[in-house]
C-alpha cells in the first residue's frame, strides 16, 4: 500500500506566470493563479506548478560535478515539429544536435532541462 500520491511536480523560477505560459504552449491547458504560485492544468488532466524562487540558478546540464536535478520528458509525435515550435517560445537546444535518437534535450526559459520524446 502506498504512503501517499503525487499532487503536482512544481519548478523554482524566478517569474511563475511567464515559464507556466511556456509550458502552456507545449503542453495545453490553462494557467490559474497569481502571484508567487501559478498552476498550470494539462488537457490530459496531469498539472504542473510554478513558484517563484528568488536567486533561482537554473541547473547545469551536462555537468559532471552538478545534478540537473531533474528533468521533463514530453512525449511528441514530430520532434522536427516539436523542436521548431519550443525554440519559437524561448527554449534553449542543450543536446539536441544527433538527430538519430529519439529524443533531444533542451532548456526552458528558466534554465530546466526537458527532452522531447518520440515514441
Amino acid at each position: 500500500m502506498a504512503l501517499a500520491k503525487l499532487g503536482v511536480v512544481v519548478l523554482d523560477c524566478p517569474d511563475p506566470r511567464a515559464l507556466a505560459g511556456f509550458y502552456a504552449e507545449v503542453l495545453g491547458g490553462t494557467v490559474e493563479g497569481d502571484g508567487d504560485w501559478i498552476d498550470l492544468k494539462a488537457p490530459d488532466g496531469q498539472a504542473l506548478a510554478f513558484q517563484a524562487a528568488a536567486g533561482h540558478v537554473p541547473p547545469a546540464w551536462p555537468a559532471p560535478d552538478d545534478s540537473q536535478q531533474f528533468h521533463l520528458d514530453l512525449v511528441v509525435d514530430d520532434l522536427d515539429t516539436a523542436e521548431e515550435g519550443v525554440l519559437a517560445l524561448g527554449a534553449t537546444p542543450l543536446d539536441a544536435s544527433d538527430r538519430s535518437r529519439t529524443w533531444r534535450v533542451y532548456a526552458d526559459p528558466a534554465g530546466h532541462p526537458f527532452c522531447l520524446c518520440a515514441c
